[in-house]
């Protein structure tokens, strides 16, 4: 069949069977048809307020059938969607959009800047055309947004066109049947999911929310055949009182995949003795498509830990951060990759600089070690290392051991600053029970080395992490430093 555009490849699915059910969220569903249609009157009301090819359009709307349709819209006119948080503060949406410049914002109430905007609930007229425009195709599938570990806004642009081929899967996550997507839109792994099972043509069954209960629920109703989960989902669900969690036939399960953070091993470890080696399986890569790691169930119950070995033509190097040279096995670095297409060939920034050595081989500031079969273990984000007495300290290891605790919810670590010690560490920790902080330090003894337990607690009544897992310690840093 060969490539086809994403508006193209919908049109075609739509017209190929156009009540088969196409997306579910809240118990309300569309048929291919009714997302068409609805994508094509969106597409022609864009075109009427300018969008045109090649620009982009800034997505502000929470996970819903609005968001899957503005984003098909946005393909189907030839533009690159951009999706960004609802939620975000006056400030930083500015900083975003003063990078995207987008031709429109769609689903931002409060809009005080100079972009033609359309409300969160604006409908076209019935009688506006919903047909297909003429084909486009968008010449950089996504505009994602990124803070990164500064706060500084930067869009990530994937060097390939909104083209998908239907005898090529495109990732791993390809559903067969269906796919539940339980993640934010705004971030790339849940958006990813969404436009693949939209483009396959499978189920997609997308929570407005996370919710670890309903989560499973939605599993058994809908015979859901692959998820990717975050860490922070995980380990919400495996919070869920046990019998909860038995009562649930969650056997039609055949992929489930976690990323975008370190996944602790304990965590992963009773998620393969739950679903099986066969279903549990672990991925690394950055929005930047750089390069990627893969594990099986498998693999992992062999190497603990790692989050595997490079896929197609991935290479990996662990290099010094400071002095730029290769570190043997074992030993923690900063993770350089190069793609096969070579530096600069899988993204451009808009906003920042990409992080580059002399060979061209490129990193997104992460930290881990190889071991000798090339299996990768991640440490933890370059900037949210602490050095504390001379040592380097990883806050997503410290975070790891403190959720392992049965009263610890969720957890931030952050390094403060001290005069003897250069940094001194801090956890912030939501806890389901009272807990002291004596009965921490005990409990994290046993897991991690003396000098990274933290010398000081906070307790917090919310969770520290986003439904995407994501966790602004820069932020929780400076808010503390400027208390102080």
């Amino acid at each position: 069949m060969g490539k086809l555009s994403y508006g193209l490849r919908i049109t075609r699915l739509a017209d190929a069977d156009p009540d088969r059910i196409a997306i579910v969220c809240d118990g309300e569903q569309l048929t291919r048809g009714e997302l068409e249609r609805r994508a094509n009157r969106m597409a022609h009301a864009f075109v009427a307020r300018g969008v045109r090819p090649g620009r982009r359009v800034t997505i502000g709307l929470p996970n819903g059938f609005a968001f899957a349709i503005a984003s098909l819209a946005t393909w189907k006119c030839g533009a690159v969607p951009n999706p960004i948080s609802p939620r975000l503060p006056a400030a930083e949406r500015a900083g975003i959009l003063e990078l995207a410049d987008p031709a429109l914002v769609v689903g931002i109430d409060d809009l005080e800047h100079r972009y033609p905007a359309l409300p969160s609930e604006f409908e076209p007229a019935e009688e506006l055309d919903d047909s297909p425009l003429p084909d486009v195709v968008s010449p950089y599938e996504r505009a994602i947004t990124s803070g990164g570990s500064t706060g500084r806004p930067k869009l990530i642009l994937l060097r390939v066109p909104a083209e998908h081929d239907p005898d090529t899967p495109a990732t791993i996550l390809t559903p067969k049947g269906c796919v539940l997507v339980p993640g934010p839109l705004y971030h790339a792994a849940p958006f990813g999911s969404l436009t693949q099972g939209l483009l396959t043509g499978e189920k997609v069954v997308l929570l407005r929310r996370f919710d670890a209960s309903l989560c499973l629920e939605l599993v058994e109703r809908h015979r859901v055949e692959q998820i990717l989960f975050v860490p922070t989902m995980m380990h919400r669900i495996w919070r869920l009182p046990e019998a909860e969690r038995a009562r649930r036939d969650v056997s039609s399960l055949r992929m489930v995949l976690t990323g975008s953070a370190p996944c602790p091993p304990w965590l992963m470890q009773r998620f393969i003795e739950w679903l099986g080696p066969d279903v549990m399986n672990e991925v690394y890569g950055g929005s930047e498509r750089i390069g990627g790691t893969f594990i099986s169930g498998h693999e992992w119950l062999q190497h603990p830990g790692s989050v595997g070995r490079p896929m197609g033509a991935t290479k990996i190097r662990i290099l010094d951060p400071e002095t730029g040279e290769n570190l043997p096995c074992g030993e923690i670095g900063e993770i350089y990759m190069l793609p096969a297409g070579g530096q600069g060939s899988t993204y451009r920034y808009v906003g920042a600089d990409s992080r580059t050595n002399e060979e061209g081989w490129e990193s997104v500031g992460d930290m881990g070690h190889l071991d000798e079969d090339g299996y990768l273990y991640l440490a933890d984000r370059r900037s949210d290392m602490i050095l504390s007495g001379g040592r380097n300290i990883y806050p997503a290891q410290v975070e790891a051991a403190l959720e392992a605790h049965p009263a610890v919810a969720s957890s931030a670590v952050i390094g403060l600053p001290d005069d003897d010690m250069g940094q001194t560490v801090h956890a912030i920790v939501q806890t389901t029970h009272v807990v002291g902080d004596d009965e921490l330090r005990d409990f994290l003894a046993q897991h991690i080395v003396h000098y990274a337990i933290p010398r000081s607690f906070e307790r917090v009544d919310l969770p520290l992490r986003d439904d995407a897992g994501k966790l602004r310690r820069w932020e929780l840093r400076a808010a503390r430093i400027a208390k102080a």
